[in-house]
């Protein structure tokens, strides 16, 4: 499932889509707030430019919405009918939630949005 050659493995680990050998952000760890959204310019393996055009990642921010209204829905179902939690306890949980994982969900719908142009291309591994 995570096997190199799949999406997901691509989308989890934030490494170039098409040969998956390198990462495609400067710093590893996304809670390095000011190092958030620097990424290489291409891979040095495959030559993949990750901004296949200019302002490309803008379309992230539609997959960037999916991703927190579901983090959003999933925290209150586990807080409201899992934990019994009230309505206020609830909705602070999500907003809690939302604030605490926001780099990592910022980095994810970049993650996804690329993976939909680009896929493995075993040619492009070079050993």
């Amino acid at each position: 499932m995570l096997k190199k050659g799949s999406k997901l493995n691509s989308i989890l680990t934030g490494t170039c889509p098409r040969c998956q050998e390198e990462r495609m952000y400067v710093d590893r760890n996304p809670y390095n707030l000011p190092k958030l959204f620097k990424m290489h310019e291409h891979c040095s393996h495959c030559g993949l430019q990750y901004q296949l055009e200019p302002s490309f990642f803008y379309g992230a921010m539609y997959v960037n919405y999916g991703l927190t209204v579901a983090l959003g829905v999933a925290v209150f179902i586990i807080t409201k009918i899992f934990m019994g939690m009230d309505i206020t306890e609830s909705f602070l949980s999500i907003i809690l939630a939302l604030i605490i994982l926001m780099p990592v969900n910022l980095r994810l719908s970049r993650n996804i949005y690329i993976n939909m142009f680009v896929s493995f291309d075993k040619e492009a591994v070079k050993e």
